[in-house]
């Protein structure tokens, strides 16, 4: 009964709740960005460069029978060996996406943790210097316990 119960104080942790509601936004926010490269970013950009599917783009590995298509879809129809490079520019340009996004969330919040964060106090030195043989003795120490010389208690 102890495991279970060990289990669900790791399970309810606030931290696990984090990260499980991180992973569930970020898979959304990956659809997003997966939505923008394709359906947004690329189209204009295939058209300037001479009316281009980025997502068709791709190096048959058996030339003979790819004479003619038009598309990977096609291709991949046939069962055609191909490299789908044209995707994977789009999964490229996606992950610098999210990559920068993640990293400006970062900034953000490591600025806002400073913002509020107080900066801790400097710990009271616990040792001083005896000023006879410069040996490290504990501050409220009246006698060195190295040279035996008398120290004066600040």
């Amino acid at each position: 009964m102890g495991l279970v119960k060990e289990f669900r104080d790791f399970a309810v942790r606030g931290n696990v709740m984090d990260m499980a509601v991180g992973v569930i936004v970020g898979g959304a926010f990956g659809k997003i960005v997966a939505s923008l490269v394709g359906d947004v970013l690329m189209p204009p950009i295939g058209k300037a460069l001479g009316g281009v599917n980025f997502k068709d783009l791709y190096i048959s590995l058996d030339p003979e029978k790819s004479v003619g298509l038009e598309s990977l879809d096609k291709a991949k129809e046939l069962g055609i060996p191909v490299i789908a490079y044209g995707s994977f520019l789009n999964v490229v340009i996606d992950f610098t996406i999210l990559a920068f996004c993640v990293f400006i969330m970062v900034k953000v919040m490591n600025t806002i943790r400073a913002k509020t964060e107080k900066p801790k106090p400097a710990a009271e030195p616990t040792e001083k210097d005896c000023p006879h043989c410069l040996m490290k003795v504990p501050v409220k120490a009246t006698r060195c316990g190295h040279c035996t010389s008398d120290l004066q208690v600040a």
